[in-house]
């Protein structure tokens, strides 16, 4: 960008007439006045006009007549006589034909820019050119049909003024960044016209003068509302779905989320026929009494426990983003698959840090794990010629956390490794193909990374990363 983009100029119906008059009284004065001057150097004031107003042919066309009456005026007046007459015309002649020359010049260097700028009014985005002051200095049809305002309404006047810009940071900062690198993108808020409020993917350009100042700064917007909206509706389905498939995995885990509720309350209803028999002593037996009743409340905790996560699991809601311990999350999903492992005849192999810090939803993550083990559980239900191993492994693992399931189950074939984690892709005749690619969304959501290996020997492994506490805060 050289310079502020040209606007099309309109031609006014005065300039021909000025251009006739001011040609007839130059002819005038240079043939019947005896100045001993080149009047006829006064030609090149017409043939500037004509350049506003004509087309290269018309501005040749009115060059030679001006030529023509400068000759004229010379044979009406002095002859061909070699006096300084005949010097003042060919001064006058150069003066002419070089202006013709440079007019012409500047001319097709303007219609290419005009040509340029109309080429901008093609972008469906809406471009505009702002001095350091943000006045606009161009605006372009793409600008109009979004903001709704004509260009000759918008020029001179403050752009973020007039669209009354929300910035998604500090102003300051994005301008600091702008002078820095000179560029800058984000999203901003823009009012319209009617009032309406659109979101716009800006992307701004610093251009700056031959001494490297800060000149102009061209601004592209592209309206992302609708997008943002759409986005905002997947995010909610998949959020729907998410939910769905939690609700679908804890009703295949019905039987071991009884069997993990009927032990604490088993163990309550045991520790108090005890603490009865020790009331009823003589005398009571109070110390076993009241160790009894710590058993008693330590069961019921317990129980408590399970059906908090339980309902944490099973409830439908936003993301909800805070500092946790994997390996706590790892281990409470343990405990609630337990007897499904039980069933399956799995062996569990746990190699869980703690503490592990880490940003995120609990709810999620243990859902991504559930998911995991889940699946490891049903790659193993087939073998019977093997043991059936489970091994869970969270560690530290640079300035990420790390988290591992691996099985001992059937593996997963080289054709298939590359669409496990696409949406209602299974193995499984009776999978729904959902709960790796839901996985795989809310990993990436986390700022980490989910993926399958095949293992040296039988099944496979799949990990996931997730940013450690330190990682994502300096982030």
């Amino acid at each position: 960008m050289t310079g502020p983009v040209p606007v099309k100029r309109k031609s006014s119906r005065w300039i021909p007439i000025a251009m006739v008059l001011s040609a007839l009284a130059i002819f005038i004065v240079d043939t019947f006045t005896p100045l001993d001057i080149a009047i006829a150097v006064l030609y090149v004031a017409v043939v500037l006009l004509a350049a506003n107003v004509f087309e290269r042919r018309g501005v040749l066309l009115v060059s030679g007549t001006c030529l023509f009456l400068t000759v004229a005026s010379l044979l009406i007046s002095h002859g061909l006589e070699p006096d300084t007459a005949l010097l003042r015309c060919l001064v006058s002649l150069s003066a002419i034909t070089i202006t013709t020359f440079l007019a012409l010049a500047n001319q097709s260097t303007t219609m290419r820019l005009r040509e340029q700028a109309e080429l901008l009014d093609l972008t469906h985005d809406a471009l505009m050119v702002r001095d350091m002051s943000g006045k606009i200095a161009y605006w372009n049809r793409g600008a109009e049909e979004l903001y709704g305002w004509r260009e000759s309404e918008t020029l001179g006047r403050s752009s973020h003024d007039l669209l009354h810009t929300v910035f998604s940071g500090s102003r300051d900062a994005i301008e600091a960044q702008l002078l820095a690198s000179g560029r800058w993108e984000g999203d901003i808020i823009h009012t319209t016209r009617d009032g309406r409020q659109v979101t716009v993917a800006s992307r701004w350009a610093l251009q700056r003068d031959e001494r490297g100042q800060p000149a102009a700064v061209l601004e592209t917007n592209t309206d992302v509302t609708e997008r943002n909206e759409a986005q905002e509706d997947l995010n909610q389905a998949r959020a729907q779905l998410a939910h769905v498939t939690r609700i679908t995995t804890l009703g295949e885990l019905a039987a071991s989320i009884a069997h993990e509720v009927n032990q604490p309350l088993a163990a309550i209803v045991t520790n108090g026929e005890v603490c009865l028999r020790w009331l009823d002593r003589n005398p009571p037996d109070l110390q076993e009494t009241r160790d009894g009743v710590t058993r008693i409340i330590q069961a019921a905790r317990r129980a408590s426990d399970v059906i908090a996560r339980l309902r944490a699991l099973s409830r439908r809601g936003v993301s909800e983003r805070s500092p946790i311990d994997v390996g706590e999350v790892v281990t409470e999903v343990v405990t609630l698959i337990e007897r499904e492992m039980l069933v399956n005849r799995v062996s569990l192999r746990r190699d869980v840090a703690s503490p592990l810090m880490a940003v995120g939803d609990r709810v999620q993550l243990q859902q991504v794990i559930m998911n995991l083990l889940m699946n490891g559980v049903q790659a193993m239900s087939g073998v019977n010629d093997r043991p059936r191993v489970l091994t869970v492994r969270a560690t530290a693992h640079d300035e990420e956390v790390l988290v591992s399931v691996e099985d001992s189950g059937v593996g997963v074939a080289p054709e298939d490794e590359a669409r496990l984690f696409q949406a209602f892709f299974t193995t499984r005749t009776e999978g729904m193909g959902m709960g790796l690619s839901i996985s795989r969304s809310i990993i990436e959501s986390h700022g980490g990374r989910i993926w399958v290996s095949r293992n040296n020997g039988p099944g496979a492994t799949f990990q996931f990363t997730l940013p450690a506490l330190e990682a994502a805060a300096s982030a």
